[in-house]
């Protein structure tokens, strides 16, 4: 019998429980709360960890993330999953809106467009991802994120319509959903 484990890899990690930061959705202005994160003042999302995603840089209207491309991101075909990818253009395009919005306000991402331009692998190395406000009104809003990998080379791009509303008291703390961003705004893409 063949043993198909051979070169078996392990990873472990672990997350701040993400209440604390999620009960300060609608208290705070986007950009303040993407601050603290950046601070280390709140936790960041768990996903975050999961990932492997690193630096963030926040301002109004743009929002930069980092990931080193790793081997437990690949797909079958030996390159970085896809969805690895999208989820480090949806954080950096929803977040960039969320640093446009006054406490009392929360997003969630409608819809992802995403073109993948070449492949990544761990020769790639640190992707940068950079999320921008094109367009924001009172209920919606438009970004765009252009993924680059080490060599400046952009390797994906994508845009992102985002839903905008009123945050209440009953939006504070975790919600489950199927979509990148919670309901209420907590930035995770």
């Amino acid at each position: 019998m063949t043993d198909t484990r051979a070169g078996e890899r392990h990873r472990t990690f672990s997350w701040a429980d993400p209440t604390d930061s999620a009960a300060q959705l609608g208290r705070r202005a986007g950009l303040d709360l993407l601050r603290a994160m950046i601070a280390g003042e709140l936790a960041a999302p768990p996903v975050t960890e999961l990932i492997g995603m690193g630096r963030m840089t926040a301002e109004e209207g743009r929002v930069s993330v980092e990931m080193t491309a790793r081997e437990f991101h690949y797909n079958p075909l030996g390159t970085v999953h896809g969805g690895v990818l999208s989820i480090l253009l949806d954080t950096a395009a929803g977040c960039a809106v969320h640093t446009t919005l006054p406490a009392g306000m929360g997003y969630t991402t409608m819809d992802l467009n995403v073109k993948f331009l070449r492949p990544v692998t761990v020769q790639s190395g640190m992707l940068r991802c950079e999320g921008t406000v094109i367009q924001r009104g009172r209920r919606t809003a438009l970004a765009e994120a252009r993924l680059t990998d080490g060599s400046g080379r952009l390797v994906a791009h994508a845009t992102s319509s985002c839903l905008l509303f009123e945050t209440t008291e009953e939006d504070a703390g975790p919600v489950a959903t199927t979509s990148g961003s919670q309901p209420g705004g907590t930035p995770v893409g």
